[in-house]
């Protein structure tokens, strides 16, 4: 497309003159904010403001700018300018369809950044990866996590089946599992975590390996996993219905409704699973456990224009999990069989998102989540019975320019652990509260290099204060060669409760030592990729080095 400006008012000396315009989607015909514009040939560019205007310096003479955005064709606009008057551009740019599914937008990085400009190693299972284990195992996403380099699903407890996810060798407990940025278990509310999840209800996952602390606090010493939901698309309504029996007597009824026009949105999901106790090796014991488990999850969504969204969201979540010996689960019991651990929880939660975008590409975000976990523990040995309430809030300002891709941000957190009475253990209650500052950038020095350093300071008021920074360079060396390197600091403050833990043997706890100090860690990692495409085919070689020194472990 070439346009002529012609100027001609004024002076030939001039050598240069602002370039404005607006950019607009051909299928609605609404601006576009957020949109790249690069003059060719040099590091001047600039990106469309909220209502999809821009305002460029160029040279003289002939330009060559290029459009670009997210899941939008790339448009060239080639320009000759004379004289010293401001020009002005209409661009329209047309939606990406047959490519759009390798465009992946990760927003655990609170930037919403593509995958391939993050200097940190992320792992995306995408809406294809979720669908299929869907069909494949609709009760949780263990075995789908379980696909991912680096990744091992460990079973903890035989009679429970309990699972612990563990990424680059180190126990679960040092992973943070988030559901739409917001933290989702940890402590006594943190068992069988992701055999509670399905697969239906989700968008994509993301996974962080190595110390990813300085945006969401400590536990993600490991790393951290975010579990994005799905959202109603505009004109695009969704019914989906999951019914499933498997020859372990697993059986599961899922569902997930959506919808959205300009003003309000809404997601549905709600499922079921019972499992029967199976006893696959026919020693008496259950190999596969006794489940009964529902789950709900509604969320409301409110537009206030293109600029502003805010969701509501509420879950629900019963399980009764019950294990061990067999005559025992069929009420057959007798002196020589009374093994068995059976939990059963329920869990309660809402939260609330505002999001907001403002001028110059930036956005604001304000999230709170509340959290009310019950769970009876029975054993023939002892029982114990105790609530936890966990809370967290968190205000962030996000804002992209033409080198830099930046966020900052505090958040308030905290939860209350309370024994309920008739209790057989000695486990004391417990209270935690952290405040936390946190704030990165991403500097984009040239195409080949971009430099991610962040710095997060949390205030425990039990463990005192921990100040964790984080640097990670990425290096792509051609199209098909990328090295990353990076490390960082994070923290776990000490819980009694963790998945390796036989119920059984909670009744030899009774608190913490004096001695008892929060764990510490150092985590550095290095990868190289290779990818290569040859028409529809194409190879992918990945390879990985990581190291993590973890002081004062509990």
């Amino acid at each position: 497309i070439a346009c002529l400006l012609a100027i001609l008012l004024s002076s030939a000396t001039a050598f240069t003159q602002t370039l404005s315009g607006i950019v607009t989607e051909k299928a609605s015909g609404k601006r576009l904010s957020g949109v790249s514009v690069q003059l060719a040939g040099s590091t001047m560019g600039t990106t469309t403001d909220s209502t999809g205007k821009f305002t460029l310096t160029v040279r003289t003479g002939r330009n060559r700018l290029r459009f670009s955005h997210t899941g939008y064709l790339n448009k060239d606009t080639v320009c000759t300018v004379t004289g010293t008057q401001t020009g002005y551009l209409q661009i329209i740019l047309e939606e990406q369809r047959e490519e759009l599914d390798e465009v992946v937008i990760v927003s655990s990085s609170r930037t919403n950044s593509r995958i391939e400009d993050l200097p940190t190693k992320v792992e995306v299972l995408g809406a294809e990866e979720v669908q299929e284990e869907n069909g494949i195992k609709p009760g949780n996403i263990a075995s789908l996590l379980g696909d991912i380099a680096g990744i091992q699903i460990q079973q903890t407890n035989a009679a429970t089946g309990n699972a612990d996810m563990r990424i680059q060798g180190l126990q679960g407990k040092y992973t943070q599992i988030l559901r739409d940025g917001i933290p989702l278990f940890g402590g006594y509310s943190g068992s069988f975590s992701i055999l509670q999840i399905p697969p239906l209800d989700l968008q994509q996952i993301e996974l962080v390996k190595g110390a990813s602390s300085t945006l969401y606090g400590g536990g993600a010493i490991a790393g951290m996993v975010n579990l994005v939901s799905k959202k109603p698309k505009l004109g695009k309504p969704e019914k989906s219905f999951t019914i499933n029996r498997s020859t372990l007597k697993e059986n599961n009824l899922n569902l997930f409704l959506s919808g959205r026009n300009e003003q309000t949105g809404y997601t549905f999901f709600a499922g079921g699973t019972r499992q029967e106790a199976v006893d696959v090796n026919k020693d008496g014991f259950s190999d596969v456990p006794s489940v009964k488990s529902v789950l709900v999850h509604p969320r409301l969504f409110l537009y206030g224009g293109p600029t502003s969204t805010v969701i509501l969201g509420y879950t629900l979540g019963y399980e009764d999990r019950n294990g061990g010996d067999m005559q025992v689960l069929d009420n057959k019991a007798s002196a020589q069989h009374l093994f068995f651990i059976r939990n059963k929880s329920l869990r309660n939660t809402g939260d609330i998102t505002w999001e907001k975008k403002l001028p110059s590409n930036a956005q604001f975000t304000l999230k709170a989540s509340v959290s009310h976990f019950n769970r009876d523990v029975q054993t023939q040995l002892f029982g114990m019975r105790a609530g936890q309430l966990t809370w967290y809030t968190e205000a962030a300002y996000a804002r992209k320019t033409e080198r830099h891709n930046w966020v900052a941000g505090m958040n308030f957190n905290g939860d209350d652990f309370k024994r309920h009475l008739p209790d057989s253990s000695l486990i004391p209650d417990e209270q935690n509260r952290t405040v936390g500052l946190f704030a990165q950038d991403d500097w984009k020095w040239n195409d080949r290099f971009t430099l991610q350093s962040g710095l997060r300071i949390d205030l425990h008021d039990r463990y005192g204060t921990f100040v964790l920074p984080r640097l990670s360079l990425m290096y792509k060396m051609n199209p098909e060669i990328t090295m990353r390197l990076g490390g960082g600091l994070g923290y776990k403050t000490p819980t009694l409760f963790n998945s390796e833990i036989d119920e059984r043997d909670y009744r030899y706890l009774a608190g913490y030592a004096l001695s008892v100090k929060a764990e510490r860690s150092l985590g550095m990692n290095y990868d190289i990729n290779y990818k290569k495409k040859w028409g529809e085919w194409e190879l992918t070689l990945n390879q990985t080095f990581f190291y993590n020194q973890i002081t004062a472990p509990l």
